[in-house]
């Protein structure tokens, strides 16, 4: 009998469960892949329930390291050191991590400790904004991988800027759309439109969780106030994040939010919820990268409240448009996309559902036919 391919596949947070799915899939049609999930439950996540992993057909963890949050440095020391354990009992022949949370490179430095081989899925995404600890993330782990899987023809180029050898870089697309382009027919069927009264393309949809925009008054403040002009025009819907409702009311501007009327808020909701309301928005306003990834290939405008990008190929070929805290670009902007003015914006190559395909055929071709 043939020896299978053992993969630890490291997940960290709710996000990465969403691209480490359909290469579980697509591991299925394969004898030759031993796949073993692996979370390490650096962010606790209470919508973590059965309910996530049966609607979205992601099998549950092999094992839990139960790490928790904690300050960047304590917590990447916490997952290398349970890791390391983990690694040392599977016997892996190679560790597969995804984009740039803390546990992905924390598993990486062990991988590469112990002379396992990496592969990285997201690989030669840039910011250039070292103040991220992503950016960090991601030029250590990139630094460190043996296979580097690229979502777009920008982080090839990064990674040959850095001296990466071309054998390791693979453009395989961008695995967020396999999994938003499986679950959009079911996502359609979710009621949340009815139960908030909306209509199609007749509201915003809002994501705020970044630090820098809502950790100072200041600068929550300055968005809320560009909301206050928008919503003027169009229901503005925000599921809110637990940290920006707890600053909101830190801040003393409960009251202020609450007194606009179009501007409506929700408590966090469900992938299916949200790819439901997104996909039905006129436009959406976010500082977060999937939602970058995932309005592009729906070609819905976006607005990112960022004063830069790790995918700048959702703005020179998507539908996104970076702003900053910029608040008279931000109306500005909307008000074109409320006017139907929006710049014209095409699909980037390979984000066409069929990325799971192609890292499969790549760790075929590495682990399998080199042999």
């Amino acid at each position: 009998m043939v020896k299978k391919v053992k993969i630890i596949n490291v997940v960290g947070a709710r996000p990465n469960f969403m691209k480490i799915a359909p290469l579980m899939k697509e591991y299925r049609k394969y004898d030759s892949f031993e796949p073993i999930i692996v979370h390490t439950g650096q962010h606790y996540d209470a919508n973590m329930s059965d309910l996530f992993f049966n609607q979205l057909q992601i099998p549950k963890p092999n094992i839990s390291l139960g790490v928790g949050s904690d300050s960047h440095s304590k917590q990447t020391a916490k997952i290398m050191e349970k890791f390391e354990d983990v690694c040392l009992d599977v016997q892996p022949d190679a560790v597969l991590v995804v984009g740039d949370v803390n546990s992905t490179m924390a598993c990486s430095l062990v991988a590469s400790k112990m002379g396992i081989k990496i592969i990285h899925l997201e690989a030669g995404l840039r910011s250039y904004d070292r103040t991220m600890p992503e950016e960090i993330n991601r030029l250590v782990t990139d630094a460190l991988a043996d296979i580097l899987l690229t979502p777009s023809k920008d982080a090839d180029e990064n990674l040959l800027k850095e001296g990466v050898s071309p054998s390791k870089i693979f453009f395989v697309g961008n695995i967020m759309i396999d999994t938003l382009f499986q679950f959009l027919p079911l996502a359609e069927k979710s009621n949340i439109m009815n139960e908030l009264n909306l209509e199609k393309e007749n509201y915003i949809l809002v994501t705020l969780h970044r630090p820098s925009n809502v950790d100072f008054k200041e600068n929550i403040s300055k968005i809320i106030n560009a909301f206050e002009e928008i919503q003027k025009d169009i229901k503005i819907i925000f599921p809110i994040h637990p940290r920006t409702r707890n600053k909101l009311a830190e801040f003393g501007l409960n009251e202020y939010v609450n007194s606009l009327k179009n501007l409506i808020l929700t408590e966090p909701i469900g992938y299916l919820d949200f790819q439901k309301l997104m996909s039905n928005s006129k436009l959406v306003i976010t500082d977060s990268g999937g939602i970058q990834e995932e309005t592009t290939a729906l070609k819905i405008p976006c607005i990112t409240v960022r004063e830069n990008t790790e995918r700048p190929i959702t703005v020179t070929e998507g539908s996104n448009e970076i702003v900053g805290l910029d608040m008279e670009k931000m109306v500005n902007l909307t008000q074109k996309a409320l006017n139907n003015q929006w710049k014209e914006s095409k699909i980037p190559l390979f984000w066409d559902g069929k990325t799971s395909q192609r890292v499969l055929k790549v760790l075929e071709d590495y682990f399998v036919k080199k042999g």
